[in-house]
Protein backbone atom coordinates (compact mmCIF):
# COMPACT_ATOMS: atom_id res chain seq x y z
CA UNK A 1 0.00 0.00 0.00
CA UNK A 2 1.43 3.36 -0.98
CA UNK A 3 2.00 6.04 1.61
CA UNK A 4 -0.40 8.99 1.56
CA UNK A 5 1.21 12.43 1.40
CA UNK A 6 -0.11 15.96 2.01
CA UNK A 7 2.05 18.70 0.47
CA UNK A 8 1.94 22.14 2.12
CA UNK A 9 3.70 25.03 0.36
CA UNK A 10 2.52 28.43 -0.85
CA UNK A 11 4.63 28.02 -3.99
CA UNK A 12 2.87 26.11 -6.78
CA UNK A 13 6.32 25.39 -8.22
CA UNK A 14 7.50 23.73 -4.99
CA UNK A 15 4.28 21.74 -4.58
CA UNK A 16 4.62 20.48 -8.15
CA UNK A 17 8.30 19.61 -7.68
CA UNK A 18 7.57 17.65 -4.48
CA UNK A 19 4.46 16.01 -5.96
CA UNK A 20 6.21 14.89 -9.16
CA UNK A 21 9.19 13.53 -7.24
CA UNK A 22 7.09 11.56 -4.76
CA UNK A 23 4.54 10.28 -7.30
CA UNK A 24 7.40 8.90 -9.40
CA UNK A 25 8.44 6.87 -6.34
CA UNK A 26 4.96 5.45 -5.81
CA UNK A 27 3.64 7.78 -3.11
CA UNK A 28 -0.02 8.79 -3.25
CA UNK A 29 -0.52 12.56 -3.10
CA UNK A 30 -3.85 12.95 -1.27
CA UNK A 31 -3.85 16.73 -0.99
CA UNK A 32 -2.06 20.01 -1.50
CA UNK A 33 -2.37 23.15 0.60
CA UNK A 34 -1.13 26.66 -0.21
CA UNK A 35 -1.60 27.94 3.36
CA UNK A 36 -1.73 26.87 6.99
CA UNK A 37 -5.49 26.91 7.45
CA UNK A 38 -6.03 24.57 4.49
CA UNK A 39 -3.13 22.40 5.68
CA UNK A 40 -4.73 21.88 9.10
CA UNK A 41 -8.15 21.12 7.58
CA UNK A 42 -6.71 18.62 5.09
CA UNK A 43 -4.47 16.96 7.69
CA UNK A 44 -7.48 16.34 9.92
CA UNK A 45 -9.70 15.20 7.04
CA UNK A 46 -7.22 13.01 5.12
CA UNK A 47 -4.99 11.55 7.87
CA UNK A 48 -1.94 11.35 5.60
CA UNK A 49 1.05 9.19 6.51
CA UNK A 50 3.39 12.08 5.68
CA UNK A 51 3.11 15.86 5.47
CA UNK A 52 5.71 18.06 3.79
CA UNK A 53 5.34 21.42 5.51
CA UNK A 54 6.76 24.72 4.30
CA UNK A 55 7.81 26.83 7.27
CA UNK A 56 6.81 30.22 5.86
CA UNK A 57 3.21 30.40 4.63
CA UNK A 58 1.02 33.46 3.91
CA UNK A 59 -1.19 33.00 6.98
CA UNK A 60 0.92 31.01 9.49
CA UNK A 61 4.39 29.72 10.13
CA UNK A 62 5.13 26.01 10.09
CA UNK A 63 6.05 25.81 13.75
CA UNK A 64 2.59 27.16 14.69
CA UNK A 65 1.01 24.53 12.44
CA UNK A 66 3.07 21.83 14.18
CA UNK A 67 1.63 23.02 17.51
CA UNK A 68 -1.90 22.68 16.12
CA UNK A 69 -1.12 19.20 14.76
CA UNK A 70 0.09 18.18 18.21
CA UNK A 71 -2.95 19.72 19.94
CA UNK A 72 -5.33 17.99 17.50
CA UNK A 73 -3.62 14.61 17.86
CA UNK A 74 -2.57 14.45 14.21
CA UNK A 75 -0.09 11.58 14.06
CA UNK A 76 1.25 12.11 10.53
CA UNK A 77 5.01 12.26 10.11
CA UNK A 78 6.07 15.79 9.17
CA UNK A 79 9.05 16.94 7.12
CA UNK A 80 9.63 20.68 7.40
CA UNK A 81 10.64 22.25 4.08
CA UNK A 82 12.02 25.76 4.20
CA UNK A 83 14.46 28.27 2.81
CA UNK A 84 15.13 29.22 6.43
CA UNK A 85 18.08 27.12 7.50
CA UNK A 86 19.12 28.66 10.84
CA UNK A 87 19.86 25.94 13.37
CA UNK A 88 17.54 27.52 15.96
CA UNK A 89 14.59 27.32 13.53
CA UNK A 90 15.46 23.73 12.60
CA UNK A 91 15.71 22.78 16.28
CA UNK A 92 12.34 24.40 17.04
CA UNK A 93 10.68 22.42 14.24
CA UNK A 94 12.19 19.15 15.46
CA UNK A 95 11.28 19.96 19.08
CA UNK A 96 7.66 20.55 18.01
CA UNK A 97 7.41 17.15 16.35
CA UNK A 98 8.84 17.39 12.86
CA UNK A 99 10.67 14.19 11.92
CA UNK A 100 13.10 15.92 9.57
CA UNK A 101 13.93 19.36 8.16
CA UNK A 102 15.10 19.95 4.60
CA UNK A 103 16.41 23.33 3.46
CA UNK A 104 15.54 24.79 0.03
CA UNK A 105 16.86 24.58 -2.55
CA UNK A 106 17.21 20.81 -2.67
CA UNK A 107 17.36 18.13 -5.35
CA UNK A 108 14.84 15.36 -5.93
CA UNK A 109 17.46 12.95 -4.60
CA UNK A 110 17.82 14.99 -1.39
CA UNK A 111 14.04 14.98 -0.92
CA UNK A 112 13.72 11.24 -1.50
CA UNK A 113 16.55 10.45 0.92
CA UNK A 114 14.79 12.41 3.67
CA UNK A 115 11.33 11.01 2.87
CA UNK A 116 12.59 7.43 2.83
CA UNK A 117 14.32 7.91 6.19
CA UNK A 118 11.07 9.18 7.71
CA UNK A 119 8.55 6.72 6.27
CA UNK A 120 10.61 3.52 6.45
Amino acid sequence: MSKKVLIVDDSMYMRTLIKDTLKAEGFEIVGEAPNGETAIDLAMELSPDLITLDNILPDMIGTDILKVFKDQGISSKVIMVSAVGQQSVINEGIDLGASEYIVKPFTSEDLLAVVNRVVN
